[in-house]
Parts: structure tokens; C-alpha cells; sequence
């Protein structure tokens, strides 16, 4: 296969905005009244399911004495940003992502990109992975994770930019970038998180590409890497250790590279990931960055987003 350049400059930590996590939260159960809050937008996936589905959410937040509603269904996440401009003209104090890894990437990189503000934005974890919402601490229940929404902290959230675009996850070159590629709709229907796994054993052939990579104005690495990546937190799919010490609100991003160039050291690669930290791994490279980092490859894919906007 033919290997064309992707140069890409990523700029890590160039924003912020604010998200609503699990801690602090009154537990499920608590009978404290719910505090008055303004308007509170709803931007639902409407293909994406968790518990009673959107009815028992409209039901919830009427529970909840939510009066200034505003509900926005779409069928594909990349019709969010339109949704959530609309919510934050219309004085929203509150978005609620309802979907998984794409949608809520797409509202964090709506209200990031705007002037409003940050309005926070409440997770409800309906999609595939969830990992964001689960590097938070939020439940894959409805109603706990709707009174996390509500009544959780505010929490500042580090985002990195990429072509243009926040992102609040992960972000990758080569393996990483591949596998996301790969797992379409009806996979993750199928097999749920499954669908990351079998995914990813079709590409552990995959050999290293050329990489130059520059951390904060001074060379970092260059050589053949099978796998670049970002990250703003440090669990990714299956609850697997990718960055150990990853925080994300401590104003810096994680890079990783994996030199792993064959099956059998991409095995020793993950197995070592998975029973101790992930730069015990003799493959595996990990720094951080705060100001800024560019990377020049030569890949198979172009650079994808781990909470890339799904289709």
C-alpha cells in the first residue's frame, strides 16, 4: 500500500471549557432538592439508547423541576455543533450530551469555539465506549448520570486542538488512527466494545512509519512509530491504563509512541500495558506537552481523533 504524507500540527492545551463530573455529586437515592438551575439544552442522539431511552429522560427532568427546556434531537453526530450554537444563543446554562464519544466531542468543540462562555456540559453516557464519561466517573445509569448533570461540580476541562478541531479524549496517528476508522455503526451495534478488540487484532500486523515529533519547541522523537498518541485522560477502551498520570484538568497532554513493529511486540506491548504502568513497556515512549507539539509522518490513515465524530 502506498504511504503518502500527512503532515499534521497538533496544538495541545490551546483551550478550555467545562464539563460535569462525578465528584461531590449527591448520591443516587439522596433526597435533597434538586437546586433551581436556568435553561438546560438537551442535544440527543436519538439512535443511541441507555435505560427508558429519551422518554425517561424528558420524565426525569420534569421530576427535577427542569421548566426552561430546550430538546434537540439529531440522527448523526455531526449535526450536533448546529444544535448547540443554537442553545447557547438561546441563553442555555446547561448542555447535556446525550450519545457517545462523538457527540459529546462535538458539543465540548461547539461551546470551546464559542464566545458565550463557558457553559458547562453534563454527560449522559449512551454511546459505545463512553470514555470520557467514564474517565469522569459517570455512570452508565440514566438517573444518576442526569442528577451528576445536574447537581456535579463544574470542572474545567483541558482540550487539545487537531486540524481545526478540540478534542477532549484521545487523539492518534497510525494504529490508533486505523482501528477508529475501521469500527463502523453496525460493528459497534453487533458487538458493543467488542467491536475495538476484533477491530484491533486485524491491524497488529501493521509495521512503523516514519515519525518526527517536537514537544514544546525541542525534538522529542524521530524514527519509525506503529502508533502515535494524545491524550487527555488515561483510560481508553475496557478501562486499559494508556497514560498512566493523565489528568483532565491538569493543563497538560500526554504523548505516547509505540515502536511495537510485529505481532508478537505489539502482544508484549499490550500485555505489559495491562498488568503494570504503560511505560514499563520496553516499546512504548511517554512524555508530556503544554504549549505545543507537531508531528510529520508518513502513514496509511490520516491523523483520527479516539472521540472522533461517529457517523
Amino acid at each position: 500500500m502506498t504511504h503518502e504524507s500527512v503532515p499534521n500540527g497538533v496544538t495541545p492545551g490551546v483551550g478550555s471549557t467545562a464539563a460535569v463530573d462525578a465528584t461531590g455529586a449527591p448520591r443516587s437515592g439522596d433526597e435533597e432538592p434538586i437546586p433551581r438551575i436556568g435553561t438546560v439544552a438537551v442535544v440527543a442522539h436519538r439512535k443511541k439508547s441507555l435505560d427508558g431511552g429519551l422518554d425517561e429522560l424528558r420524565s426525569r427532568l420534569a421530576e427535577h423541576h427542569v421548566e426552561d427546556l430546550l430538546w434537540y434531537e439529531v440522527s448523526k453526530s455531526k449535526k450536533a455543533p448546529k444544535r448547540v450554537r443554537h442553545a447557547l444563543q438561546a441563553g442555555a446554562q446547561l448542555i447535556i450530551a446525550w450519545g457517545g464519544d462523538g457527540l459529546v466531542q462535538r458539543c465540548l468543540d461547539t461551546v470551546a469555539g464559542s464566545n458565550v462562555g463557558n457553559v458547562p456540559v453534563g454527560i449522559i453516557p449512551a454511546g459505545t465506549a463512553n470514555l470520557l464519561a467514564h474517565n469522569l466517573g459517570i455512570p452508565d445509569k440514566l438517573h444518576e448520570a442526569l442528577r451528576i448533570a445536574l447537581t456535579g461540580p463544574r470542572r474545567p476541562l483541558d482540550l487539545g486542538k487537531i486540524n481545526g478541531e478540540h478534542f477532549a479524549v484521545m487523539a492518534g496517528v497510525g494504529f490508533d488512527a486505523e482501528l477508529m476508522a475501521d469500527v463502523d455503526g453496525q460493528m459497534k451495534n453487533r458487538l458493543g466494545r467488542l467491536a475495538y478488540f476484533w477491530t484491533g487484532l486485524r491491524h497488529l500486523h501493521r509495521t512503523g512509519s516514519p515519525v518526527k515529533i517536537t514537544i514544546d519547541g525541542r525534538p522529542w522523537f524521530d524514527g519509525l512509530a506503529g502508533c502515535v498518541l494524545l491524550g487527555n485522560v488515561g483510560r481508553i477502551t475496557g478501562g486499559i491504563p494508556a497514560f498512566d498520570d493523565a489528568r483532565p484538568d491538569d493543563g497538560w497532554l500526554d504523548v505516547g509512541i509505540t515502536t511495537a513493529d510485529n505481532p508478537l511486540q505489539w502482544a508484549r506491548t499490550l500485555g505489559r500495558i495491562i498488568a503494570s504502568r504503560t511505560d514499563n513497556s520496553p516499546f512504548v515512549h511517554t512524555t508530556r506537552a503544554r504549549k505545543d507539539r507537531r508531528c510529520g509522518s508518513r502513514c496509511r490513515k490520516p491523523t483520527n481523533s479516539t472521540a472522533a465524530p461517529a457517523r
